[in-house]
């Protein structure tokens, strides 16, 4: 006789299994397989998903900065560039503008001291040709002091050679 429990045993020899215990772990087994699916498996899975969204956003973020970054770095380097390029450009100018007032200076004290060159080799000239006026008006005087003296008395060739070297002499001393 067989019951219906034993037909449902399989190899009770050895323990066995019951298939009936098996179908029923089998359907429970199932039941929370649903309940897990439906309240904790989209949940979960929900979760995971905004977790991956904002890792996905965090590292789109930060290549953003990280772009951001290499094109202000890009643009700092340039306007240092052309900051140093208006630098060296002001430098130059101001060598050259120096160079222009220098070169316009030496020539204005070139044309100064030529003209006070020339000024005083215009004086120079008017001095000496004031001294030799002077000079000959005081050789005309002399020569007309000695000729009056020299018709004063009479002398001989000595004498009058004497008597023009010592008023040369004295015409001298007085110039």
């Amino acid at each position: 006789m067989y019951s219906y429990i034993d037909v449902l045993t399989v190899g009770a020899s050895v323990g066995g299994f019951r298939v009936g215990d098996m179908l029923i772990q089998l359907f429970f087994f199932l039941v929370l397989l649903f309940f897990v699916k439906k309240f904790a498996w989209g949940p979960v899975m929900n979760m995971m998903q905004k977790r991956e969204e904002y890792v996905a956003g965090e590292i789109e973020s930060a290549e953003k900065s990280r772009q951001e970054a290499e094109r202000a770095s890009k643009e700092a380097a340039e306007q240092l560039k052309q900051t140093k390029q208006e630098a060296q450009k002001i430098i130059e100018d101001a060598k050259a503008a120096g160079t222009t007032q220098q070169e316009s200076i030496i020539a204005a004290a070139r044309a100064e001291a030529e003209k006070i060159k020339l000024d005083a080799q215009a004086d120079i000239q008017n001095e000496k040709e004031r001294a030799l006026q002077a000079l000959q008006d005081k050789v005309a005087s002399l020569s007309v002091l000695i000729a009056s003296k020299v018709i004063e008395k009479e002398i001989n060739e000595q004498d009058q050679e004497k008597l023009i070297n010592d008023y040369i002499k004295e015409a001298g001393e007085e110039l």
